[in-house]
């Protein structure tokens, strides 16, 4: 076993509480029965749970995580729910697509193997690979989803964690679309799982989240769970008020709520692309998200696209990565915006 993967549990132990385990491994799943309700395989690392009666509050979530395979925070996470869950504390209430996205990434302990899924969410794709073939599969897997449960409301959570550090370890990205405007319930329930910011996207990103609001205009939301760290490795302290918000939506009940004025607002001002192999970015690679600069600072140099220098306004950047593919996105530069009313 790869060392960046955690010892498999007791195989005596409910089939829930082993599910993502068993999907590293490779090894087949049969459908069964849990508290509550059953579990249905669609697919490698893709499990319904299906309740026997959903509860008055239930919504329709897809709840996703692995999608870049060096991503294990969010997968402890979620383990620690489906064993609770397994083990009878709770009682299924709502029906939840359980997604762990790219499961051979996370065998290799690697965030991709050819390319970056989470770019690839989009139903005219007609890249190929095996990344490509993982997104049509989630996208088909998403569909039947949400057209199954066609009467309830839909959300879905994509969970990562961020390959730096940040000035807000926890913050969630808003997908651009539209025609689906976020409900102010999700600002209270997010501040309640203690996310400390806020990242509204200015256009289509074709992310796993954007795909659910685009085509199906469910709410949905990208969220950065702190720093890239392998299998136990990770303090999983900081985000029990997210497990408490993911423990709501299994059990089909209304999550814990606080004021948005909690978090910190920010709106994408611009997307700065490596347009060509001799890119760089012009600050230290270790520059944690949101660090603000000043007008006039240089932030990258590109062969083709020339200079990108802050203008009049201050901007922060996030997910700066020089090393991505040419003509993929390089950073986000970004501006505070008052908390949404209501």
């Amino acid at each position: 076993m790869s060392p960046s993967r955690p010892p498999s549990p007791s195989a005596s132990r409910a089939p829930l509480a082993t599910w993502l385990w068993r999907c590293l491994e490779g090894e087949p799943i049969a459908p069964f029965a849990l508290p509550g309700g059953s579990a249905v395989p669609r697919g490698e690392g893709v499990l319904e749970l299906v309740p026997e009666r959903p509860a008055v509050d239930a919504l329709a979530s897809v709840v996703s995580v692995g999608i870049h395979g060096d991503e294990t925070a969010p997968i402890e996470l979620l383990q620690g729910c489906l064993e609770r869950l397994a083990e009878g504390q709770a009682r299924l209430g709502a029906p939840v697509l359980l997604v762990l996205g790219n499961p051979e990434a996370t065998r290799q302990g690697v965030r991709y193997v050819g390319t970056n899924l989470n770019r690839l969410f989009r139903r005219e794709l007609d890249e190929q690979g095996m990344e490509p073939d993982r997104a049509r599969t989630l996208m088909a897997a998403v569909d039947a989803f949400f057209a199954r449960h066609g009467a309830l409301p839909r959300l879905h959570y994509d969970l990562h964690t961020a390959i730096r550090d940040s000035r807000y370890p926890r913050f969630v990205v808003s997908p651009f679309t539209e025609r689906t405007p976020v409900e102010a319930a999700q600002w209270h329930w997010l501040a309640a799982a203690d996310i400390q910011a806020v990242l509204l996207q200015h256009r289509h990103s074709w992310t796993f989240s954007h795909y659910s609001k685009h085509y199906h205009g469910a709410q949905a939301f990208t969220l950065e769970l702190g720093r890239a760290l392998p299998f136990g490795h990770n303090d999983l302290a900081p985000l029990a008020p997210m497990g408490v918000l993911l423990a709501a939506l299994l059990e089909g009940r209304e999550p814990p709520a606080a004021a948005p004025e909690r978090m910190a607002f920010f709106r994408v001002a611009h997307e700065l692309m490596r347009e060509s192999v001799a890119f760089r970015l012009a600050f230290p690679d270790d520059t944690p998200n949101f660090t603000t600069f000043p007008p006039g600072t240089l932030l990258a140099e590109d062969g083709q696209a020339g200079e990108t220098r802050v203008g009049e306004a201050p901007l922060a950047v996030v997910f700066p990565n020089a090393e991505v593919e040419i003509g993929a996105r390089a950073a986000l530069l970004v501006h505070p915006e008052p908390p949404p009313s209501g």
